[in-house]
């Protein structure tokens, strides 16, 4: 019998690893910081997900729902693993309870953090109550209470999007491309023209990116059919004038200054490595990308391999990536780590 698979972190890759690995029989320990299932999707409360549309509670709770039932998962919530010793096949973890778990590999599922936007404070997070997060317009979304200003509930009238806080921008750190910001802004835009017909909402940008078929469903259709209005533009600040938001910077296409009042300001927020990556790196013994994200081996020949024999990655753990992605490279590396349990011997104390 071959030893349970130990999978760290209960989003969606997790809940994927794990509900294939039980697919086949091959039992898992899943191991969650949090108390509850379901990552960033369900402890952030998202709205409705890109690009399936579906609400996350139900799309995310039906997998999370689906790893409680299943017997040949474990959990182990409200724990960390502070010791991981051993070789492929025998490896031994130590949580921050005091147990131990045998396990044959290891998957990290352990996901990004949301950049804070208050690094980025000449956008007016922090200052002014109504520049808000895509985060934050998604919890007003998904909980029922509708878009309004925070400072006094009104509904706004004017809505600024701005794209790329905490990405491709090397003042602060964050080169990257946070790869679906551009997309969920565009769906978040449009959620909020249909919750508020007369709203005007208008997203300002250096570049769009709603690569592959989300062009047509998300860039061109919040145009098109929701008269969201794009502006390309570099922002420097914003500011209020004791009534309303402003925002100040230059359109890019015409070379000229731009002013503009806003009733709410949001904040397309990046992914960011997870803050827990450095003591990840150095309980797993695995090597990090440059930029904080957990490295991976040749992506041609592998799957989901880190530069330890037998510890498996999968998703936003190594940069931003898309919950659909997420899941599929999950479900290959519990497939990896399943092959090499099957080809490992059981270790002599777990005989």
């Amino acid at each position: 019998m071959t030893q349970p698979v130990l999978i760290v972190g209960g989003g969606p890759a997790g809940l994927a690893a794990a509900a294939a690995l039980a697919s086949v029989g091959q039992e898992s320990v899943l191991v969650d910081k949090e108390t509850r299932l379901g990552g960033a999707p369900i402890l952030s409360g998202y709205a409705k997900l890109v690009p399936s549309g579906e609400w996350a509670k139900d799309a995310i709770g039906a997998m999370v729902s689906g790893v409680e039932r299943e017997p040949k998962i474990q959990r182990r919530l409200g724990c960390t693993v502070t010791r991981f010793d051993g070789e492929p096949g025998a490896f031994r973890a130590t949580l921050s309870d005091g147990s131990l778990v045998d396990a044959s590999a290891a998957i990290l599922c352990t996901g990004f953090t949301h950049f804070d936007s208050i690094n980025k404070p000449e956008w007016g997070f922090g200052a002014f109550p109504d520049v808000v997060t895509t985060t934050q317009v998604e919890q007003m979304i998904s909980s029922g209470r509708g878009i309004a200003c925070p400072s006094d509930g009104r509904k706004p009238e004017r809505v600024a999007i701005l794209l790329c806080v905490g990405s491709r921008d090397r003042q602060i750190g964050r080169e990257w491309c946070s790869k679906i910001c551009c997309t969920v802004s565009c769906n978040i835009a449009m959620e909020i023209r249909e919750a508020l017909p007369d709203c005007h909402v208008y997203i300002y940008y250096m570049d769009i990116r709603t690569f592959g078929l989300y062009e047509t469903n998300y860039y061109w259709k919040s145009q098109e059919e929701f008269k969201v209005k794009y502006i390309k533009a570099r922002i420097a600040e914003v500011t209020s004038d004791g009534h309303r938001l402003i925002v100040k910077g230059e359109d890019t296409l015409v070379k000229r200054p731009i002013t503009i009042p806003f009733d709410m300001v949001v904040h397309a927020i990046g992914m960011d490595p997870n803050v827990d990556n450095g003591k990840l790196s150095s309980v797993f013994g695995i090597a990090l990308q440059p930029q904080g994200f957990v490295g991976r081996a040749n992506a041609y020949t592998t799957l989901g391999e880190t530069s330890r024999a037998g510890v498996f990655v999968a998703g936003a753990a190594t940069g931003p990536e898309t919950i659909d992605d997420s899941i599929a490279q999950a479900r290959a590396a519990a497939f990896a780590a399943y092959a090499l349990a099957r080809r490992a011997p059981v270790p002599a104390h777990a005989a």
